[in-house]
């Protein structure tokens, strides 16, 4: 975007691009997001920064009344493959907390030097300052909408010291964090345990076909779904291993309509770790997307496909359709990424049932028990009882554990011994190309689970697997073609949101329900239940049958280890 395109939507006041960029103004020293309520300033006084960091270093403080930090994330950053995409990533999941800025330049294969000036030159401001803004943003939200205390908010955000978290807020801020606290209401009441937390997403959001998308793959006792009184799913838990050890968490939906937010509550070991968990939920539900931006894009390729007359008239009309019946679709992502590579390997050519019950096997056999609650704690019955097994633990199980191929069983252990000795490493910062180089160098892994890592860790937008045989079954129900080759010519158009055109194209896959069989002595009244989380809820079954729930198969050679 132009200055010209960002004066208009700071005039416009959309909220749909907070995130995605920041607004400083000269006459009054302060920046804002481009919905901010006050009074548009004069185009002569207007600076636009990438991000709030570059701001802060030009001089700027943030605007209280507008709180440019309590935001939806800007997708740029999973739109972006270069250094500084990746390098925000892994800010976001605190690796200069943990490995400073040597760590992270390591980890990105480049010089602290040459990383500091490419993030200058690109975002405005440096890694230690972008790192420093993400703990202030983190900071903020703690003091607004929890009771902790000041000491336990700083070392949860990340600071090594309540001085320089006192100096921090009132440099960023313009306010000490007892005068943010008290302008601000809290928004939830808090779980004993545990922090709440409000994340805020753009609307529309498919939520249900998230949670849906979540339940047919949950493995019992690492996760579960939540089913309110109709019978359709309102909250997923599951734990999960962060640096400073064993941490579970629930998303909610609200109790009450109002902003766009989910709610957190998250038990943790460590309260530093907040920031990565936070960060890998909102990859994990998708968060920071565009929903606007991406259903424009696919029904104006929808449209233009129409337009060509003939039978391509219907399939465009009918991918018009399913976006408008699906407002706001989201590809859920990954909170690890080396287990959601050890779940593309399970899923390979296998149906998501049948993935989810040998991963389960798995679990049970090698995972370890997710550690008890203090005596006298109330059971909670959402809470998780294993952790998913670590590379180490699957290389040690997985060969008498799994059945299947010989060879796939083989890929599963060889894959876990090389992410376990380091000789293997995945990361939310990888290039995409460098990791698919990485990924099908090993026996056994090919195009298909390649992108599929890319469409849930690196959370690529544009990822279209030309390959499977459910998205080239939805493609042909629609009217599209559905050779490999031809498929791939007709989404082009489509860039650079192919994935979120495969999450259609997989939901069109699936069969319509059929209706129940006349009842017969041998046999009961209905069809058994689509997946096991509709086995308990029946109610869940037909949602299942109307969201993006696809079963992912491999047909390529390549992908048969």
């Amino acid at each position: 975007m132009d200055f010209a395109e960002r004066y208009r939507i700071i005039s416009s006041r959309d909220p749909r691009f907070d995130g995605q960029f920041i607004t400083a103004v000269r006459s009054t020293g302060i920046y804002c997001r481009p919905s901010c309520p006050a009074r548009t300033p004069k185009e002569q006084n207007v600076t636009f920064y990438e991000t709030s960091a570059a701001a802060h270093e030009a001089g700027y403080r943030a605007c209280k009344r507008c709180l440019p930090e309590a935001v939806p994330g800007t997708p740029a950053w999973n739109l972006r493959d270069d250094l500084a995409g990746r390098s925000m990533r892994l800010i976001s999941d605190g690796v200069i907390e943990r490995e400073g800025v040597d760590g992270l330049a390591r980890r990105l294969g480049y010089s602290p030097r040459h990383l500091t000036r490419v993030l200058t030159d690109e975002l405005g401001a440096g890694p230690l300052a972008l790192s420093r803004a993400h703990r202030a943003q983190t900071a903020r939200t703690l003091l607004t909408s929890t009771s902790l205390p000041m000491a336990d908010i700083a070392f949860a955000a990340g600071f090594s010291s309540i001085r320089q978290f006192n100096d921090t807020i009132a440099e960023v801020f313009q306010l000490t964090p007892t005068a943010i606290r008290e302008r601000q209401s809290r928004h939830d009441s808090q779980t004993p345990g545990s922090i709440t937390l409000a994340l805020p997403y753009r609307e529309p959001f498919d939520l249900s076909g998230v949670f849906t998308w979540l339940a047919v793959r949950a493995i019992p006792g690492v996760e579960h779904l939540g089913v309110d009184t109709e019978g359709g799913f309102d909250s997923y838990s599951r734990s999960l291993a962060l640096p400073g050890g064993a941490a579970w968490f629930t998303v909610r939906r609200p109790a009450a309509t109002g902003a766009p937010r989910l709610i957190l509550d998250a038990h943790l070991t460590a309260l530093g770790d907040l920031p990565v968990l936070v960060s890998r939920i909102r990859r994990l539900f998708d968060l920071d997307a565009d929903p606007v931006a991406i259903d424009e894009a696919l029904v104006a390729g929808g449209e233009a496909f129409a337009r060509r007359g003939g039978a391509a008239t219907a399939a465009g009309q009918a991918l018009v359709a399913r976006v408008a019946a699906t407002p706001g679709i989201r590809m859920p992502g990954a909170v690890d990424p080396a287990e959601m590579l050890f779940r593309a390997i399970v899923g390979q050519q296998i149906t998501v049932v049948a993935a989810r019950t040998l991963l389960h096997r798995l679990t049970l056999a090698a995972g370890s028990a997710f550690p008890a609650p203090p005596p006298g704690t109330a059971p909670d019955p959402s809470a998780p009882t294993l952790l998913f097994p670590t590379p180490a633990q699957i290389a040690e199980h997985a060969g008498s554990v799994l059945t299947g191929p010989r060879a796939k069983i083989a890929t599963v252990v060889n894959t876990a011994e090389l992410l376990a000795s380091g000789a293997l490493d995945l990361s939310f910062g990888d290039g995409a190309a460098e990791q698919r180089q990485r990924l099908i160098a090993l026996p056994g892994i090919g195009d298909w689970t390649a992108g599929y890592l890319a469409m849930r860790v690196l959370k690529n937008p544009d990822i279209l697997p030309t390959g499977d045989v459910a998205l080239r079954t939805g493609a042909r129900r629609l009217g599209f073609p559905d050779a490999p080759r031809d498929l791939a010519s007709w989404a082009a158009d489509f860039a650079p949101w192919r994935t979120y055109l495969s999450l259609h194209l997989w939901s069109a896959s699936a069969p319509p329900p059929r209706p129940p069989s006349p009842p017969r002595a041998t046999r009961t009244a209905h069809p058994a239940p689509a997946h096991p989380a509709a086995a308990a809820h029946p109610a869940a079954a037909d949602a299942a049958a109307t969201q993006p729930t696809p079963t992912p198969t491999s047909p390529t050679p390549e992908e048969t280890p």
